[in-house]
């Protein structure tokens, strides 16, 4: 039987390759992939960036599995950087890692995985995140916490919670936790919602230099303004990636 984690991690493998979730395939590379989560931790995870129940296409001009960045307004893959052979060997690795813990760590360092959306007909979201948020709520859930006791963490950037872990950066990081001990922190509501922004905005003290780095004080801003969250977390990364004060 396999692991309820590595289930979360490979739950989506049909939107990496191309498949509706109608015909996903239930082995991928010698793996099971595409089966339900347990716990509702997808369906809550996915309330999370975006609608539900609401298939009609955001972007006119884009329909596929690619995602677009917020940050440039381009597309994420470049055929230049990340070549079909390239994507597929790639997933490969990515999914068919047997410890859930050592997945987890990829998934958080991962930049093909960043290249797909959550949903084709909301292209901004990311299919990172999304599998990143589904596996921490997975977790909590599986240790009896219910989403109305769980906060958005601000982590060191050296420290990374199994699991919990969302996002991983050089100056922080961000976790999904019931207790935040002393770290700044903000409750993720009382249901699963477009809620990013309103819970970036209640964190206790922010992990930005808003008072004296002008990339920051622009970033703060716009986190304050995206709902989605794999669309924000992935923000913080295309922003990290990019930082010209590094």
């Amino acid at each position: 039987m396999t692991d309820p984690m590595l289930v979360a991690f490979r739950h989506d493998v049909h939107k990496l390759t191309g498949e509706s979730h109608a015909n996903a395939s239930k082995e991928f590379a010698g793996v099971p992939v595409n089966q339900s989560v347990p716990e509702g931790a997808d369906g809550d995870a996915a309330a999370l960036s975006r609608p539900q129940q609401r298939y009609e296409q955001t972007v006119p001009t884009h329909r596929n599995q690619y995602r677009l960045s917020l940050f440039t307004g381009a597309t994420a893959h470049s055929p230049e950087v990340f070549s079909q052979a390239s994507i597929e060997s790639q997933i490969s690795d990515l999914v068919t890692i047997e410890n859930a813990q050592t997945a987890h760590k990829r998934w958080l360092s991962s930049t093909v995985a960043a290249v797909f959306n959550e949903s084709a007909y909301h292209p901004y979201t990311s299919l990172k995140y999304h599998t990143l948020l589904v596996a921490a709520l997975l977790d909590t859930y599986r240790a009896g916490i219910e989403f109305d006791n769980l906060q958005l963490v601000v982590d060191p950037p050296d420290e990374v919670v199994p699991f919990r872990t969302v996002f991983s950066g050089d100056r922080f990081g961000l976790r999904v936790a019931a207790d935040a001990g002393s770290n700044p922190s903000a409750s993720l509501g009382r249901r699963p919602s477009q809620s990013w922004a309103k819970t970036w905005t209640r964190l206790s003290s922010h992990p930005l230099e808003t008072d004296s780095n002008k990339y920051d004080m622009t970033l703060d801003a716009n986190l304050r303004r995206i709902q989605s969250w794999s669309t924000a977390l992935q923000y913080l990364e295309d922003y990290a990636t990019w930082r010209p004060d590094r």
